[in-house]
């Protein structure tokens, strides 16, 4: 759980990075890439992101762009980076604009009341497993895997 700003803006701009970095490592003719037919596939898990940052910012009372939940999926990369950094960058003006007493007020979670520095944790998690799935989907389809955390496989 976040107790002051700072920490959390510190560690959103690290993951940020990185999930940018995971999915501009995408291409177009990859965005279908799954580990089985039809489900989780790399575009479906970028968009997703940009989606749920939206609604865990929502739900931390954050003013940041949403897309409709049943807005299609873009067919190219660029696309999905653009609306990713575009929340990202409406996520840490937002989040800049909290105390470290609103950190621990109470917002609605996803099972009930949350203090908003646990649910701003929560996105982070969110985005980290994500991202770990599609890190996975990138060498499956024959794609440089950056390293995010270290070096990978096609760095050394």
């Amino acid at each position: 759980m976040y107790r002051q700003v700072n920490d959390f803006l510190k560690d959103w701009s690290a993951a940020a990075m990185g999930t940018a970095q995971v999915m501009q490592a995408m291409t177009d003719e990859k965005l279908d890439q799954s580990i089985v037919e039809g489900h989780s596939s790399l575009g479906w898990l970028s968009w997703h992101l940009v989606g749920s940052t939206g609604y865990f910012s929502y739900l931390a009372g954050l003013q940041v762009p949403m897309i409709a939940q049943d807005a299609p999926i873009p067919s190219n990369v660029a696309e999905i980076v653009a609306a990713y950094e575009n929340i990202v960058k409406s996520v840490k003006e937002e989040a800049a604009k909290l105390s470290d007493e609103d950190l621990v007020e109470e917002v609605k979670g996803f099972t009930g009341p949350i203090p908003r520095g646990e649910l701003l944790r929560t996105l982070i998690d969110h985005q980290t497993h994500h991202r770990g799935q599609m890190t996975v989907l990138l060498r499956q389809a024959g794609l440089t895997v950056p390293g995010i955390m270290g070096p990978t496989k096609e760095m050394q």
